[in-house]
């Protein structure tokens, strides 16, 4: 009788051992699962004018397919070194700008997985309340306007390109008061800078700047586009992920959250 009590105790101590392994099993299957999620996130990087536009439809990708994606945006000098390490996919704000990632990073990508989005239409961003009256490209030629130029960011030309074709190029070149190479220091210098009347840019920018800006679209027939073009990296450990992703990108869906952000 004796020995009963004894036996219990060893075999109490067994079960509670056993539980405890299984415990502790489990919690170290839920972490690498945790993990594991983690690594599976799509890591996208670009530059800022379409973030908008891809964020949202990248939380939209998320909640149906409980696939992850991180977006990353701004200046390439941001993110360059990260995206580097672990980038999925990079996004142009135009084809000459994706050309020029490929030119200055090659091998990177795989250009065989490029992928044109949607295109966006230039047009001219003013004050709030339009204090300059300005309605025209003619309009920003006239003595007195102050332009922001943008010679870089997927915007190096575009000025040009709209005035050339109407003979504005002298008038609007006289009214840059200044360029600089990103929609980023452009945005900074408007919301700093109150002398500045105008920018030529994508319409797009209106809707992340509704608050500091008023739309000057133009006519059709003066409207210059850029495209939005896509790809994945090369070394990307996610590539079923992210062309899922992608596929995503071009259904109907996204093209409504790409038009309600600006794009054609």
């Amino acid at each position: 009788m004796k020995k009963f009590p004894i036996l219990m105790v060893c075999l109490f101590f067994l079960a509670g051992a056993a539980g405890f392994t299984a415990y502790s099993n489990s919690g170290e299957q839920a972490n690498s699962s945790v993990e594991a999620s983690q690594a599976e996130a799509v890591q996208v990087y670009g530059p800022g004018g379409p973030l908008g536009p891809i964020k949202e439809a990248a939380e939209k990708f998320s909640v149906e397919t409980g696939i992850r994606v991180n977006v990353t945006a701004g200046p390439e000098s941001n993110w360059i070194q990260q995206a580097k390490e672990n980038a999925d996919i990079i996004y142009g704000g135009s084809e000459y700008m994706m050309q020029n990632f490929v030119f200055n990073h090659p091998g990177m990508i795989d250009e065989k997985s490029r992928t044109e989005l949607y295109p966006r239409a230039a047009g001219i961003l003013v004050r709030k309340g339009n204090p300059q009256k300005i309605e025209s490209l003619e309009d920003l030629a006239k003595p007195g306007v102050n332009i922001v130029d943008v010679n870089g960011a997927g915007q190096l030309g575009l000025w040009e390109d709209l005035a050339g074709s109407k003979g504005l190029i002298a008038g609007l070149n006289q009214n840059i008061d200044i360029s600089v190479k990103t929609s980023a220091e452009a945005i900074d210098l408007w919301k700093t800078n109150s002398k500045l009347d105008a920018w030529i840019t994508y319409e797009s920018w209106h809707y992340r700047l509704r608050d500091e800006t008023e739309l000057i679209e133009l006519p059709d027939e003066e409207k210059i586009y850029r495209g939005t073009p896509i790809a994945i990296v090369k070394a990307s450990q996610n590539k079923k992920e992210a062309k899922k992703f992608i596929k995503y990108l071009q259904t109907e869906s996204s093209h409504k959250i790409f038009q309600k952000w600006g794009w054609k």
